[in-house]
């Protein structure tokens, strides 16, 4: 398949009306659909707007490349459109966009399209190619020229395979640099960051080899030669890579739009003898230097992410069979004065309640050992398993499991900078024995030191839970509602959502979390406040977010708040305040009337978990009827917006 086949004429757009971003990516989506290249308006737009989400494809030079990889996709497609007033589509480097190329890939796109995918993203780093496309008249132009372009693109390639082959005759004065670049979906910013690097150093005189780690796997792989051979690295990627190779050379490592936008600098900077030097370990990204991650902050955010993500299969697990051995022993009954055994007084009871609690007993070694085992990789996970163990028979809790895994992962990092130097003849036992004994040594004394302060905050915070009714309980809800809303999936979500769960350890006796019952609250309104918009206010919506609402009913019931973010980010200074006045509400009522849950997770599906079932869902249905309200009194109406 050749980049022909895929700009397809039917569906270019050779003057686009839209001025905004959003407008840009309806009228572009609506255009697929009536072309018939996808099946489904929202299930596609989702994609492209969870892109979006991750930094704008408006790479600047007034070229934008919206792209989505799922099962709406019929056949791949590139839909060209071109703006002559130009629009504003929140580029990175702040100017207009007159060029788009929305590429629609199919989940099971093979290798043909994606080699032609990649095609055409190299396409759009030549200035004088772009020149000419913005003068094309027709879609059979735009065919033509890209026709045109691919094939001296090969005769080009051909001829940098020949140099390739006879590198003898290579001026060895020249310098050499190497690169990787990688993207999360690895279709356009790839490859549009290889060829921009090529071309930029071909202009200085210096010589490259670039990888790409893209959707058809790893091409032009780097070998030992060449980085043994290079002056500098170059990482342009937005995901994690290869890195330990790169031990000892000097590297720059920025996000892929700097690999298209920035060449000149990265390679001035890799060729000048000053950039940072890479220190490898045992394991790719165990290093903080390793990661293509960005910020501290958003490593440690990810590291927190691991140690909760695998900790709640057993929270929820072990939730949910406490909750059932309390739901038997008031079916069955139990005596007045035996109420203090509630969940484990009759056998069966006693079953689900050992069941979970052997469940439960592995939450906070979980946690400590996946978030060691995110910075450290896996020599950190035994050490991060022990110090959670450890915070749970101290009494630190929660609390003390988290500030214990990221305690074991630094002591792994500290310990194999400490052992780097050994003899190589040693490096098969450093895993099996010097990072677990001395890991396990130095964590472990200092968790029996941090037990001792995190215990007092521990206990100081259960008797908080514990005792919490009226109205510490209901402003307490507002708020964690209301951060259920904020970013509905986000950072901010997260850490209501991992609040609510470390509090259900606590409550257990209690028969539940308020807390938790106040986050589920939160996080259930905004996809049930679409739905009901979408029925109450038809006018303020296109057909295909409609078609949407239904789907985000099914989503709100299920405790899955992401089903909004498609309307969130299309409108977000409309859409989210509304659906943070609805979610603090509802956490509020619930918070107030001192509802409880066991089970972390499952809407309406563990309704008969919660302490007074009909009452929840009658303060989450209000909830949800408030954010629609205002939704529906703020958003404009379709004709308007």
């Amino acid at each position: 398949m050749n980049i022909k086949e895929l700009l397809v004429k039917d569906v270019m757009i050779m003057d686009l009306q839209a001025t905004d971003k959003k407008g840009a990516i309806d009228e572009m989506v609506q255009k697929m659909y009536d072309g018939g290249r996808i099946s489904d308006i929202a299930t596609y737009k989702e994609g492209i707007l969870a892109r979006e989400a991750q930094t704008s494809t408006g790479l600047g030079d007034g070229i934008a490349m919206p792209h989505a990889k799922n099962k709406a996709v019929k056949e791949a497609t590139v839909l060209f459109a071109r703006s002559s007033k130009g629009v504003d589509y929140e580029a990175l480097d702040g100017q207009p966009t007159y060029l788009f190329f929305m590429i629609a890939a199919p989940e099971g796109a093979n290798d043909t399209h994606l080699q032609a995918l990649a095609a055409l993203s190299r396409l759009l780093v030549d200035p004088d190619f772009v020149a000419k496309l913005k003068e094309t008249k027709t879609p059979e132009d735009v065919q033509s020229l890209f026709q045109s372009a691919e094939e001296a693109k090969e005769a080009e390639e051909k001829q940098e395979q020949l140099a390739e082959s006879n590198k003898e005759t290579a001026d060895p004065t020249r310098k050499f640099v190497v690169a990787v670049t990688a993207c999360p979906t690895g279709i356009a910013h790839t490859y549009m960051a290889e060829d921009a690097l090529k071309k930029k150093a071909k202009q200085m005189g210096v010589e490259i080899k670039v990888e790409t780690n893209g959707s058809e796997g790893i091409k032009n792989r780097l070998t030992a030669e060449d980085i043994a051979r290079a002056d500098g690295v170059i990482i342009a990627a937005d995901k994690k890579v290869e890195m330990n190779r790169f031990d000892g050379k000097e590297l720059v490592n920025r996000p892929v739009s700097d690999g298209i936008r920035k060449t000149e600098e990265l390679i001035n900077l890799a060729t000048s003898g000053n950039a940072p030097i890479f220190h490898g370990t045992e394991s790719d990204a165990t290093d903080e230097d390793s990661s293509a991650d960005g910020s501290v902050g958003s490593r440690i955010y990810k590291d927190l992410m691991n140690g909760v993500s695998h900790m709640l299969p057993f929270v929820i697990g072990g939730g949910i069979a406490i909750a059932l051995s309390f739901m038997i022993d008031q079916f069955i009954g139990v005596p007045q004065d035996q109420l203090s055994s509630l969940g484990s007084y009759n056998e069966i009871a006693s079953w689900f309640n050992q069941i979970g609690g052997a469940a439960f007993g592995f939450m906070l070694p979980v946690l400590a050992g996946f978030i060691a085992s995110s910075i450290a990789d896996r020599p950190g996970l035994i050490v991060g398993f022990t110090a959670g163990a450890l915070a749970n028979t101290g009494g630190a809790g929660f609390l003390g499991a988290l500030i214990g895994g990221f305690l074991a992962g630094y002591v792994i990092i500290f310990l194999k900078k400490l052992f780097k130097r050994l003899p190589k003849s040693l490096d098969g036992i450093k895993t099996i024995l010097f990072y677990p004994v001395f890991g396990l040594l130095i964590t472990g004394g200092l968790m029996l030191l941090i037990n001792i302060p995190m215990k007092i905050i521990n206990d100081g915070l259960n008797s908080f839970l514990l005792g919490l009714d009226g109205t510490n309980a209901a402003l307490l809800g507002v708020l964690l509602g209301g951060m259920m809303a904020i970013d509905l999936g986000g950072p901010i979500n997260k850490a209501a959502y991992v609040f609510g769960t470390a509090s259900i350890a606590a409550t257990v006796i209690e028969g539940g979390s308020i807390i938790m019952a106040s986050v589920m609250a939160g996080g259930m309104v905004p996809p049930l406040a679409i739905f009901i918009a979408t029925l109450l206010f038809k006018n303020k919506f296109t057909q295909d977010q409609k078609d949407a609402g239904l789907t985000n009913l099914v989503m709100g019931l299920s405790f899955v708040t992401e089903g909004a973010i498609p309307f969130a980010a299309a409108d977000p200074l409309r859409v989210i305040p509304s659906f943070v006045v609805g979610s603090a509400l509802a956490g509020g009522l619930v918070g107030g009337f001192g509802i409880r849950l066991l089970a972390p997770h499952g809407g309406i599906f563990v309704a008969l978990l919660l302490s007074h079932p009909i009452l929840y869902l009658v303060f989450i249905a209000i909830g949800a009827v408030v954010s629609a309200v205002i939704l529906g009194i703020v958003k404009k109406p379709v004709a308007q917006d």
